[in-house]
């Protein structure tokens, strides 16, 4: 997060194809998991686009990759591609020229399944079968990240024909199991500060979240028609060393202090498109996480840490463990996605609408979405401007306080998908 700054969305402008990157400060776990899991997902990815492909190739009949599939290691390497010479990468990838693919099941593809859980693996496979689509297609022209996010996207679609029951290989995916893969994919995404026009540009997790989506949500059809001129790509460089020096963060109490005054702001102006009402001041109150502020009925959020009283009409939050906790390991937007979720609780609740039941709570995930399209798209001067990650930040923030595991409820795929929409499309998008 920035001060005095303004950013808006940019629009994919890269040159060349990537693939799957495995972080640089992974561990490196034993080599023998995973292979049962490739094997399957790509047998069961040949099914969903033996069904599919004729609906986006004009009727023409799928051929699978004829190349081969191929597990390497450190002393075992893949085949050359292109005529690059092989080489050991902690990846996966697709070879145009081979038309195979390859995956790392020394340390990639165990370490996805050990952490993840094998639903990840099947959707990394599915990324890279959706590259060699887009050749089968005569797809390949498109920038980098273009062509990443339109395999994103059709492995979202392959997901979304698990999710409805159509996948022998993997079936009665739990929402906790879903919500493990977003995770995972939030970890392969772009470090930030990479610019969408950079070589090998994957997306950063909040436009790579919002590719699978679109394809669990909307079919194949949908990611083909992926191209540079539509496709809203929100990755952006950073300004200068300093800024990315300091990973785009504010100081904590310069964050909470400037994201509550920005939200106040925003609901201000705001509100009363929303609510023909006007927007009363709505008072922040931190506390230490052994007292609490006095609330009959809280409106809770992250685990019960924070809240929204209706009875008082004031937000709270843990300010001695919560807050620091959440700057520290995800960043200074992660407490901007938990005021921007108070504020939006307070919107809801004094519109007069629920914020309790699943309808409510994607509400108020759509309503905090609209303040951070309002932070991209504002015009002039202003106090506050998204850093490179910052939206990776109230994505991962999210996945955190809506765990499927933690109770009923939306899933945090189904809040993100909320969150995503009020930030692309705005207030008027959440009703």
């Amino acid at each position: 997060m920035r001060a005095k700054a303004l950013v808006t969305v940019a629009m994919a402008a890269a040159l060349t194809a990537g693939c799957a990157i495995l972080p640089d400060d992974s561990p490196s776990p034993a080599p023998a998991k995973g292979s049962d899991t490739v094997t399957r997902s790509l047998r069961d990815v040949e099914r969903f686009w033996g069904d599919n492909f004729p609906d986006v190739g004009g009727g023409a009949r799928f051929e699978a990759v004829r190349g081969g599939y191929f597990p390497y290691t450190e002393t075992h390497l893949p085949p050359d591609c292109g005529g690059q010479p092989s080489q050991y990468q902690p990846n996966a990838f697709y070879c145009t020229s081979g038309d195979f693919i390859a995956w790392d099941a020394q340390n990639l593809v165990p370490q996805l399944e050990s952490t993840y859980g094998p639903l990840l693996v099947g959707v990394v496979m599915a990324h890279e079968y959706g590259h060699a689509v887009q050749t089968r297609l005569g797809r390949t022209r498109e920038p980098t990240v273009v062509l990443e996010q339109q395999a994103d996207c059709y492995a979202g679609a392959w997901l979304g024909d698990v999710l409805n029951g159509r996948s022998p290989a993997f079936r009665d995916v739990t929402a906790a199991q879903l919500d493990n893969t977003i995770a995972g994919l939030l970890m392969l995404r772009d470090q930030p500060g990479t610019s969408a026009t950079a070589d090998q540009a994957h997306g950063n997790a909040f436009d790579r979240v919002r590719a699978l989506q679109d394809g669990v949500e909307q079919g194949p059809e949908t990611c083909a028609g992926y191209a540079a001129d539509n496709l809203p790509v929100t990755e952006i460089p950073f300004l200068n060393p300093a800024d990315e020096a300091r990973g785009g963060d504010l100081p904590y109490a310069d964050a909470v202090n400037l994201l509550a005054n920005d939200a106040q702001e925003y609901w201000r102006r705001t509100f009363p498109a929303l609510a023909a009402a006007q927007w009363t001041d709505l008072p922040v109150r931190a506390f230490d996480a052994s007292a609490p502020p006095a609330c009959p009925q809280p409106d809770s959020s992250a685990g019960g840490r924070a809240f929204y009283c209706p009875d008082g009409d004031f937000v709270a939050f843990d300010n001695s463990e919560l807050g620091p906790t959440l700057y520290r390991r995800i960043g200074d937007n992660a407490v901007g996605m938990l005021l921007g979720d108070l504020f939006a609780r307070a919107a809801q609740d004094r519109r007069g609408a629920s914020t309790r039941d699943r309808a409510g709570q994607l509400a108020v995930d759509c309503l905090a979405g609209s303040w951070t399209n309002d932070l991209l798209t504002r015009q002039g001067n202003t106090d506050l401007r998204l850093s490179p990650g910052d939206l990776d930040e109230a994505v991962t923030a999210l996945l955190a306080f809506g765990r499927a595991e933690q109770g009923a409820g939306p899933t945090a795929f189904d809040r993100i998908s909320a969150y995503r929409k009020g930030v692309l499309q705005g207030l008027d998008a959440c009703g």
